[in-house]
């Protein structure tokens, strides 16, 4: 059983996503008990190919209440761990390709490891976004209505 932390809902409305991929992090102690209690915030996070290694970048994770001095900085860089040949295809499709690798969500696993889903994707333009609301508007009126039983 999966048990998600924090979700970046945004990412699906401004971004177009073309592949998923699930990778480790690489966390200290304080961290794990401030991501158990669900103390995390997606929204301006992605990662970022550096040196050979993947870097998440910009998600937060508060400190933790009972951490004192073990607390790490909230916002700094945390190693993804990702198998050799990932990161190849990543880093070819990020830097080739203009794709971002931005994180939909972070979650357990079954064996209590701490896992974030990455998706490659391409920011949407403004126009994009209208014309995806308005599909989705006109498939909303194409329904046939439910009738109300009280």
């Amino acid at each position: 059983m999966v048990r998600a932390v924090a979700t970046n809902r945004k990412a699906l409305r401004d971004y177009e996503v073309f592949e998923k991929l699930e990778a480790g992090i690489e966390l200290f102690g304080t961290e794990v008990k401030s991501l158990r209690a669900g103390n995390v915030s997606l929204d301006e996070g992605y990662a970022a190919v550096e040196g050979g290694e993947v870097f998440l970048v910009g998600v937060t994770i508060a400190p933790y209440a009972q951490g004192n001095i073990f607390n790490r900085d909230p916002k700094r860089r945390r190693r993804l761990l990702l198998h050799r040949e990932e990161i190849k295809r990543v880093f070819g499709r990020t830097t080739l390709r203009g794709y971002t690798m931005i994180p939909l969500s972070i979650y357990f696993s079954d064996r209590g490891r701490a896992k974030v889903e990455l998706a490659l994707c391409r920011g949407r333009k403004q126009y994009d976004r209208r014309e995806e609301l308005r599909q989705k508007a006109m498939d909303r009126d194409e329904r046939p209505e439910r009738s109300r039983v009280r």
